[in-house]
């Protein structure tokens, strides 16, 4: 009996120091994660897992906090909402933290064999740091634009930021291109999926009135018609009213 006891303890033991072996590779100590963290963090992510090992998930209490950090918008808003630092650094640092999402919206985006999301919540929500980081990236490149033009109402400059916002709302677009595989989400995954789209395509019209919406409400109206879910239906039509309201503006 103390033996069987003796031999659980062990396991036990090993089983916890390996929990933080494998966490002490991400520096969970920082309180913000700094662009040269990210690119330790998404090689670790990338290659320092076997195939079918699992990745780091938030329903996983021994792993979550690693998520927690990776999806950590404030990891950018601490430096990009900073008054103290120039615009044309924020803005640097605004490009350089877009270059690692365009890395990180990879790691958790694998399909099993049924065609589901594996990580499903944990992709929704990298995806979800992207869509807020490029409301400050293409704003801080657009004011740095501004900043150093001789003349900031010059047709020139004027076509130049337009076609940045345009940028930015096709870029947003392609959030909605997984509703094409909407049935890789379980419904849970399709609620949340909704909420990102609703929030932060509301954000984007609000913050961009002016902006060209034709090719995204053409878009919204192709995968409302599309949609067989009544969640993601209700909020493509909220983000299809958004449009449509700017017309009284």
């Amino acid at each position: 009996m103390k033996k069987n006891k003796f031999i659980f303890l062990m396991s036990f033991f090993i089983l916890i120091l390996g929990c933080d072996k494998k966490n002490d590779k991400f520096p969970l100590d920082k309180r913000f994660w700094t662009v040269d963290d990210y690119t330790e963090v998404i090689l670790e992510l990338r290659y320092g897992y076997k195939d079918g090992e699992k990745l780091p998930t938030l329903d996983d209490s021994e792993t979550q906090q690693i998520v927690q950090k990776f999806i950590d918008t404030e990891n950018f808003k601490v430096v990009l909402n900073d008054k103290e630092l120039g615009t044309k650094h924020k803005s640097e640092v605004a490009v350089a933290f877009f270059d690692k999402w365009k890395d990180m919206i990879n790691i958790y985006s694998d399909l099993d064999k049924k065609d589901k999301y594996i990580y499903e919540i944990e992709y929704i929500e990298t995806y979800k740091f992207g869509l807020e980081l490029q409301l400050f990236y293409f704003r801080l490149g657009n004011e740095e634009i501004l900043a150093s033009s001789d003349d900031p109402n010059s047709d020139y400059i004027k076509n130049i930021i337009d076609s940045n916002i345009n940028t930015m709302v096709n870029n947003f677009s392609f959030y909605l291109d997984d509703i094409n595989k909407e049935d890789a989400f379980s419904e849970n995954g399709k609620k949340i999926y909704s909420e990102v789209a609703n929030k932060y395509f509301i954000k984007l019209i609000e913050e961009n009135p002016k902006a060209n919406y034709d090719s995204l409400k053409e878009k919204i109206i192709l995968m409302e018609s599309k949609s067989k879910s009544e969640t993601i239906k209700t909020a493509l039509k909220n983000i299809l009213s958004k449009i449509e309201d700017l017309k009284t503006i």
